[in-house]
């Protein structure tokens, strides 16, 4: 049984996440998400999905990522 490291919860059913060579163990999605999800520079939302990602900054999407500056970033684009 491997305890979670976000929440400290002792579980059977503990899952790891390998990440830039380090291992995370967790108990859920939920803590891993809260422990490993970038976080948006504007807004401050944890990104669950790709995000935008800009000289080095992440963005949750195209209208964060212009308030941050980025030129031209769009969530979707047609044809």
């Amino acid at each position: 049984m491997a305890t979670c490291e976000t929440c400290g919860n002792a579980y059977d059913k503990s899952f790891e996440v390998h990440l830039q060579g380090t291992v995370h163990i967790f108990d859920c999605f939920e803590c891993a998400i809260h422990k490993l999800a970038p976080i948006c520079l504007h807004c401050g939302t944890r990104i669950i999905g790709h995000g935008i990602e800009a000289n080095g900054e992440m963005f949750c999407c195209a209208s964060c990522s212009r308030a941050g500056g980025v030129k031209h970033a769009e969530d979707r684009i047609d044809g």
